[in-house]
């Protein structure tokens, strides 16, 4: 299974422009930063370590929340320690909606976490790559 992660992560991220950009995003007044992809059909919401007035992750942060809307809703949450966690179908919740659009071919840096975009889809990994999480349209993969 761990080679099927690493045979897909290099597919991904072949499809990335040798010339990535790093791509800033500004933080909300409460800490968080939310993004999509230019498709918008996957939207992120990172919060910081130690969260927010009115939500404390689990762990207490850091964390990377993704949804995926199309084939199927889905959402992966990414946290400071072990795998990310794949929930499917949620339920009813707003997403990919906003300004900050993660533009193909850009990589940014959220706290400890490290995300590419390409139209292949997104890549969000910790500083240390064991854990992260890839959505596009035909793959959803948590690790």
């Amino acid at each position: 299974m761990r080679l099927f992660f690493i045979a897909t992560m290099a597919i991904l991220m072949a499809a990335l422009p040798a010339y990535a950009k790093e791509q800033v995003f500004t933080a909300q007044p409460n800490g968080q930063i939310t993004f999509v992809m230019p498709s918008g059909n996957i939207g992120c919401i990172y919060t910081p370590e130690g969260g927010t007035d009115v939500y404390e992750p689990v762990d207490g942060g850091p964390e990377i929340s993704c949804d995926r809307i199309a084939p199927t809703y889905v959402n992966i949450i990414l946290g400071p320690k072990g795998p990310a966690v794949l929930t499917k179908n949620p339920g009813e919740q707003g997403c990919c909606g906003g300004d900050n659009v993660f533009a193909y071919g850009n990589t940014t840096t959220l706290g400890r976490f490290t995300c590419s975009s390409s139209d292949a889809g997104l890549i969000c990994e910790t500083r240390d790559k064991k854990h992260g999480l890839c959505l596009s349209r035909t793959r959803t993969l948590h690790y």
